[in-house]
């Protein structure tokens, strides 16, 4: 049953907008639609990637500043004529907006914080937004580092609460396409090593196929990384940029072209085929200075499809994997052990037992728990008056 509370989410990361926190929103806006009334202030198109019940006030994303001035006015306009409960932000770049449109309507402010909101080390940011990132009445995080980030910037411990982003769990009678994704590339008979997530500066593929990827070669020459991702072009953060060509140059400079395979982005139907064909995740994370790996969400999707990850222990990634239940965790910056993590995983294989408990450890993140444990963390927020900052 429909409660009588109402809701204000206002976020640039929807999709049709690709990547992780823009499924985490989309999420957040389907889990609060089962029991609030919810209007949504997003990017343009979003409206056909949410439920039909909820009212949605559209908006061009780019230029930024564009975004941010018609994202206020329509906030402020629905927060003056339906005075919602409560504001949502989705990440921290529209906390004033959720701040402003909370104090208009005598309503709370909420932002789901991420790594990059907190560390971002533009100055008109920090002294900008981090304020309004402060004066929220409760700052979700995403993990427990995100949360220690938080403090750091000043945000209260007592206004801090960890919920993990969630993961679509597959039917665990599907095996899934491995074999066709396989036979489509040309991969029977390889070892598969496969990377997904947007080509950053901060997930490491370069470094990867420079420092480790020649010794796993040597050690296991049918083995392939395959990369799944795109140069992001609609993050703000803009680190990608060029991050293919490099790593092209990299392998070529190294003799690796044959054991490189860069497919870009792809459907999420060809997503969860790479996972089923695949024999290891790896996610070589850098830990560098003004970005951050906030979570690690493709570790527990990795999980999720019973594919065992190694990763270097950066950021909130320790939060994404059970270590040595869903993947392994090796010492940022340590290839040789990374390296030789692989190869284990690359021998051992993907056996039923190593697929059930990554399995296991995944279900624990299950869409449906996360709406759960966000809707009773917000319930308390709910009544008026707002709360002093």
């Amino acid at each position: 049953m429909r409660e009588l509370a109402s809701m204000m989410l206002v976020t640039r990361n929807l999709p049709p907008l690709r990547g992780g926190m823009e499924r985490l929103n989309q999420h957040i806006a389907i889990e609060l639609a089962a029991r609030f009334d919810v209007c949504v202030v997003g990017p343009e198109g979003c409206r056909s990637e949410l439920p039909v019940e909820l009212e949605v006030r559209e908006v061009r994303v780019r230029p930024l500043w564009r975004f941010l001035l018609q994202a206020w006015m329509h906030a402020m306009r629905f927060a003056s004529m339906s005075r919602p409960q409560l504001v949502l932000a989705g990440s921290g770049l529209t906390a004033p907006i959720a701040v402003f449109a909370a104090w208009l309507a005598g309503g709370r402010s909420v932002v789901y914080a991420h790594g990059l909101d907190l560390v971002t080390r533009h100055p008109l940011y920090r002294a900008l937004w981090l304020p309004f990132l402060r004066r929220c009445d409760l700052c979700i995080v995403n993990s427990f580092n995100t949360g220690r980030l938080a403090e750091q910037v000043g945000v209260r411990r007592e206004r801090i609460t960890i919920i993990h982003p969630g993961v679509e769990l597959p039917d665990p009678d599907d095996g899934g396409n491995g074999a066709d994704f396989r036979r489509r590339y040309e991969l029977n008979g390889r070892k598969l090593l496969l990377s997904v997530g947007r080509l950053t500066a901060r997930k490491g593929l370069l470094e990867f196929v420079r420092n480790a990827l020649p010794k796993i070669v040597a050690a296991c020459p049918d083995a392939m990384l395959v990369v799944i991702g795109d140069e992001a072009p609609d993050a703000l953060h803009r680190a990608g940029a060029g991050g293919a060509s490099g790593i092209h140059e990299c392998a070529h400079a190294l003799g690796l072209d044959r054991h490189v395979l860069m497919l870009g982005a792809r459907s999420d139907e060809e997503l969860a085929a790479a996972y089923a064909a695949a024999d290891v995740c790896v996610f070589p994370l850098r830990d560098l200075p003004g970005d951050v790996e906030g979570f690690g969400m493709v570790a527990v999707e990795s999980a999720a499809h019973g594919l065992p990850a190694v990763a270097f222990n950066v950021g909130g990634v320790a939060d994404a994997i059970a270590d040595g239940r869903s993947g392994w965790l090796v010492p940022a910056g340590d290839y040789d052990g990374l390296t030789e993590r692989i190869l284990q995983v690359l021998e051992t294989g993907r056996t039923s037992e190593v697929c059930a408990e990554a399995r296991r450890f995944a279900e624990t993140f299950e869409w449906q728990r996360f709406g759960i444990r966000l809707c009773e963390t917000l319930q308390p927020y709910l009544a008026r008056p707002q709360s002093s900052a």
